[in-house]
């Protein structure tokens, strides 16, 4: 299992673009990679789901990897996140 936690500083939070960003990004990898926040806990794979957070700017996030290819799903979400959304 591989996990991180951010914090969000993007203006707009995790709102639709970067939500469905995450998302297509994640669906990329056979791991199971989940997104905590509010301790609710969602498939960064779904759409719904990570929209459903409704996770605003300051918000304290944890993602995590489980499975087959759980190290390099992350650091490749990783990258994304801290490039555009978070810290």
């Amino acid at each position: 299992m591989a996990e991180k936690i951010y914090k969000v500083i993007s203006d707009t939070g995790i709102q639709a673009r970067p939500a469905a960003q995450l998302v297509n990004l994640a669906s990329q990898f056979d791991a199971d990679i989940s997104l905590e926040y509010n301790s609710k806990t969602v498939n960064l794979k779904s759409i719904m789901g990570v929209m459903s957070l409704a996770i605003g700017k300051g918000s304290e996030i944890i993602i995590t990897a489980k499975g087959k290819g759980e190290h390099e799903a992350l650091q490749r979400i990783d990258y994304f996140i801290t490039s555009e959304i978070a810290e």
